[in-house]
């Protein structure tokens, strides 16, 4: 065995580029073919096999379809994560578990075995052809909004400036539905 001498200041150097920032990030998950629950749970089990940190799980709750209406209801809830991946790199494992799970391409808003979006990234306002965070619609959609208010209800939309439970609240005053306990 060999002795290596580093310098304390090298040694710093090393440890700091060792060191990566983890990011907070919020993920949809859905489904609404086949055997739902088990579609989302084996997504996050997926997402965990891959090295990501699961910190928090929503309840799962049963939703009407949003968008194209005549299709099967959908089991939604929602994640927090801890990553050192960026965005684009998450993405693409996201795509990536989508497809193993069974996921194939459908038209927008249709049925699907699974269905993995990146709500939130930290603080980050993203505007991408194929990447936008934070998500474009979640402020407009209650199944996204209901399971994140359970895990995060004082997070703040970092382009609207309210919190999660703030848009949840506004969302059921415009649609006259209940806010629930959250």
């Amino acid at each position: 065995m060999s002795v290596v001498s580093v310098s304390y200041n090298k040694l710093l150097t090393l440890i700091n580029d060792m060191d990566t920032t983890m990011a907070i990030v919020y993920i949809g998950v859905g489904s609404n073919l086949g055997n739902r629950q088990e579609n989302c749970l084996h997504a996050i089990e997926l997402l965990q096999k891959k090295g990501v940190i699961v910190t928090k799980r929503s309840s799962l709750y049963e939703t009407e379809p949003w968008g194209v209406k005549d299709q099967p209801l959908f089991l939604n809830m929602a994640i927090e994560i801890e990553t050192g991946l960026n965005p684009e790199e998450l993405l693409k494992i996201l795509k990536d578990i989508e497809r193993e799970v069974g996921r194939e391409e459908s038209f927008k808003w249709g049925p699907r075995i699974i269905d993995l979006d990146i709500l939130l990234f930290d603080n980050i306002i993203l505007n991408e052809d194929n990447l936008k965070i934070p998500h474009p619609l979640m402020h407009e959609r209650d199944f996204v909004l209901r399971p994140l208010c359970e895990i995060a209800p004082d997070i703040t939309h970092p382009v609207l400036r309210m919190s999660i439970r703030e848009l949840r609240h506004q969302l059921c005053d415009k649609s006259g539905s209940r806010h629930g306990s959250y």
